[in-house]
């Protein structure tokens, strides 16, 4: 018997979702996101306003607290929207960002010697950032309005592997490794979970290794000195090596309990580069130590638990893979990051989540996570493949 669907009235007033927020979840982002706060404002020189200062609020701490403070707004505004708005435009969102993407090729800004960010004046966006999330959405609409039968099948994978090939070329030619891998492997986690059988990732990922020695030939020189780096770093300890060394003997100097906020030497002496950005873990490790840092990789774990959690108790399965999406790539990001300031992975250029400093990357992140909590509150909410309310 067919089913018959209509665009029904939500049922959630907005002070009845108001009360369905995972407030948890709310908190430990905040906790999170004030031991970024604590570590920009150590990362800066002493104010020599205040007497006694080890740290100080200019020029990282009181910019990153002001777009937290924006980016909630955001988030809340995100997760009280109608999970069915975001299925809906979630196609136009995508080539939104698709197009800044083109943007930046044809006219973007260039730093650090990368071509990343389009120049709003007030503000410098970073649209591989916003596709992240909205890549995230389109899938989750592609594989939401298919049956498991036409996912297995090859002719519909098509159209999936276009939309995350497009917009993983433009960001490779910035050049942006790191965000390239980040989408690749967030997309892979999204159509194995929306039940692409396994064989097919064992056919691509063996077409992949055997294209290494062709891909190679494609990367930059910096890019190939990274990977070379990641192997040897003792080999150039004052040239590519450099960063990885640095970072590692402030990880060693920390030792269990670090020391102190706002003494460490190999940050506040400037042997340590990007101590706000990508290498901020390392600030964090080498001032409260082995401690300090399972600390954070607890509140870390603790987000990501939650973020899964979300994705298992949705009824619809649009909401499930955007759940699932957006807490695997907030989980590259920290695994990323970490894995890469240790020396266990290339130096590919991805900031920690919510602590190191970032305008783009932290309202990216904050919407992602405003779209999670709309997962929740909603997470009842059954959504035919249409994209319409199904009446039961």
């Amino acid at each position: 018997m067919m089913t018959r669907y209509r665009l029904g009235q939500d049922k959630l007033t907005l002070g009845r979702k108001i009360l369905e927020l995972n407030w948890g979840f709310v908190l430990l982002l905040i906790l999170t996101a004030c031991v970024g706060f604590a570590m920009l404002y150590s990362a800066a020189s002493p104010d020599p306003d205040v007497p006694g200062s080890i740290g100080s609020w200019d020029p990282w701490a009181k910019r990153q607290l002001i777009r937290f403070i924006g980016g909630m707004g955001i988030m809340f505004i995100v997760a009280l929207t109608d999970i069915r708005i975001w299925l809906r435009y979630s196609y136009i969102l995508y080539f939104i960002a698709l197009g800044l993407l083109i943007g930046v090729e044809v006219k973007g800004s260039i730093g650090m010697g990368a071509q990343r960010w389009i120049s709003l004046g007030f503000f410098q966006l970073q649209p591989s950032e916003l596709m992240k999330i909205t890549l995230v959405l389109a899938l989750a609409r592609y594989f939401h309005g298919r049956s498991l039968e036409e996912i297995q099948s090859i002719p519909y994978l098509f159209v999936p592997l276009f939309m995350v090939a497009a917009p993983s070329v433009l960001i490779l030619r910035q050049p942006d490794l790191g965000t390239t891998l980040m989408l690749i492997l967030g997309s892979g986690v999204i159509f194995f979970l929306a039940g692409v059988r396994l064989w097919k990732f064992i056919l691509v990922g063996t077409s992949a290794l055997a294209a290494i020695p062709v891909a190679w030939q494609f990367l930059h020189t910096y890019q190939k000195k990274r990977v070379l780096t990641f192997l040897n770093p003792e080999n150039d300890p004052l040239g590519a090596g450099y960063h990885i060394m640095q970072s590692k003997i402030a990880f060693g100097s920390g030792g269990i309990a670090g020391k102190g906020f706002g003494l460490g030497s190999q940050s506040h002496l400037n042997f340590l580069p990007e101590k706000q950005t990508d290498f901020i873990f390392t600030m964090l490790a080498e001032e409260h130590g082995l401690i300090g840092g399972l600390a954070v990789m607890g509140l870390y774990l603790l987000l990501l638990i939650y973020g899964y959690a979300i994705a298992m108790r949705s009824r619809n399965n649009f909401g499930r893979l955007v759940a699932l999406g957006v807490t695997t790539t907030f989980f590259l990001y920290v695994f990323i990051n970490m894995g890469m300031v240790m020396g266990l992975l290339p130096v590919v250029g991805v900031p920690l989540p919510l602590i190191s400093y970032g305008g783009t990357v932290m309202i990216s992140i904050l919407f992602s996570f405003g779209l999670l909590l709309s997962v929740s509150i909603h997470k009842d909410v059954t959504i035919s493949r249409k994209g319409e309310h199904e009446d039961l």
